[in-house]
């Protein structure tokens, strides 16, 4: 509904625009907390600044970078990012990275990483109460082999 709405208006000029353009398209009161454009938002700075690629050249480069023994602690606030840190760590401590189907091994991938917790950790009830910021935050630990 919001790509259609902002595909019809199509000559938009401002940001101001884009998020009249987009609260209509939601059906938006005020009564809620959160402007809906700015989703709309951090979604167009993701993609047009490569956020989640340049994420993954980071931690591939900071893997790179520990001697052993060193630990890689990740921190990620949204969803997505969250997502490439658990890959990344998964992919780097995984004994294989073939695709599921084949029947052997032929990738002759060497883990980098083990993981120092299976879960991800999130913050408790008592750290949202006097931080609420921290309520999306998750932490992720592994250390170089």
């Amino acid at each position: 509904s919001i790509a259609r709405a902002i595909i019809s208006r199509r000559r938009i000029t401002t940001t101001t625009e884009l998020a009249d353009v987009v609260k209509r398209a939601v059906n938006w009161s005020t009564r809620s907390r959160v402007h809906p454009a700015t989703r709309t938002f951090q979604a167009l700075r993701i993609a047009v600044n490569g956020e989640l690629d340049n994420l993954e050249k980071g931690l591939m480069a900071a893997i790179q970078a520990l001697r052993p023994n060193g630990r890689l602690v990740v921190l990620s606030y949204h969803s997505l990012e969250d997502r490439v840190v658990k890959n990344v760590m998964r992919r780097e401590a995984s004994e294989c990275i073939c695709p599921p189907g084949l029947p052997i091994c032929v990738c002759k991938h060497t883990p980098t990483l083990s993981l120092i917790n299976r879960r991800v950790i999130t913050p408790s009830d008592e750290e949202i109460r006097s931080n609420p910021r921290a309520r999306s935050a998750k932490l992720r630990i592994a250390q170089r082999i």
